[in-house]
C-alpha cells in the first residue's frame, strides 16, 4: 500500500514550558542556560520534542518532570509558534504551555543543565529564538485567566493571608489594588475558608490565614457561578 504522506514535508514539533512561580512578593519565571548549540550558554525556556507515542499534554508533563522534577502542577497549553525561521537548526513548530507553582513548596532539580535560575519578570534576561514572544503571550494569557478562573491559587501555599493573595494579583496584573476593595471582592466570591490560625510573621497581631475551598467552588460552578476579579 502506498504511503499517501510520503511526499509531504516533515517538520519537528517541540513543546516549550513557561514556568511561573510566586515567592510571596513577586511573580517570577524559571529559566535555564542552554548547554548545546545553537545559542549555547544563553538563557532559555525549558523544552523538548514530541515523541511518536505521545500526545502534546503527555509530552509537556514528561518534559517538565524530566528537566525540573516537578509533577502534578497546573499546566495549560496556550499557543503554537510556527514562524518558518524560528529555529536556525531545523524547521520546528513549538506548542507552548505555562505552568504555575508555589516556589516555597516546590523543590526544583534541573537535569542536563548547568544553570537554572528564577528571575523576576521585569528583570528577566533576553531569551533565545522567539522565547521572549512566548513569555509575552504566556503573561497575557495568565492575566486573563486569573481574572476569570481561580488559577492564581496554584501559585500560593495551601494556607495564605489576604495580603499575600493581593500581592499575587498585583504582581500578575502589574497594577496596584485597593486593599479594601480587593478584600471585599474576594470575600463576596465566598470560595475561601477563613482559618483560626494566624501568620505571626506579618505583624504583632498576626494575619488570619485562608484556604481555597475547591469543593465549594465546584458546587458553585454547577449553579452558574462566574469567577471574576
Amino acid at each position: 500500500m502506498l504511503n499517501n504522506y510520503s511526499k509531504e514535508d516533515k517538520v519537528l514539533l517541540a513543546v516549550d514550558c513557561i514556568i511561573f512561580g510566586f515567592d510571596g512578593e513577586d511573580l517570577k519565571i524559571l529559566l535555564i542556560k542552554r548547554d548545546f548549540e545553537p545559542e549555547m550558554g544563553k538563557w532559555s525556556l525549558i523544552g523538548g520534542f514530541l515523541k511518536k507515542e505521545e500526545n502534546l499534554d503527555q509530552a509537556a508533563i514528561r518534559i517538565l518532570s524530566h528537566l525540573t522534577g516537578l509533577d502534578n502542577v497546573y499546566m495549560e497549553q496556550f499557543y503554537a509558534f510556527s514562524k518558518v525561521d524560528r529555529d536556525p537548526e531545523e524547521r520546528t513548530i513549538s506548542v507552548a504551555y505555562y505552568a504555575l507553582i508555589d516556589i516555597a513548596t516546590h523543590n526544583i532539580k534541573t537535569n542536563n543543565f548547568d544553570t537554572s535560575k528564577w528571575f523576576s519578570l521585569k528583570d528577566a534576561p533576553s531569551l533565545i529564538f522567539d522565547h521572549n514572544r512566548m513569555v509575552e503571550r504566556a503573561v497575557s494569557r495568565l492575566k486573563y485567566r486569573t481574572k476569570t478562573k481561580p488559577i492564581g491559587f496554584e501559585l500560593l501555599p495551601d494556607k495564605f493571608t489576604m495580603l499575600q493573595l493581593q500581592r499575587l494579583y498585583e504582581s500578575i496584573l502589574n497594577e496596584k489594588l485597593d486593599k479594601r476593595n480587593f478584600t471585599n471582592k474576594i470575600n463576596a466570591l465566598k470560595i475561601l475558608v477563613k482559618l483560626e490560625e494566624k501568620d505571626m510573621e506579618s505583624s504583632k497581631k498576626g494575619s488570619y490565614l485562608y484556604q481555597f475551598d475547591t469543593e465549594k467552588y465546584n458546587a458553585k460552578l454547577k449553579e452558574g457561578f462566574v469567577f471574576k476579579i
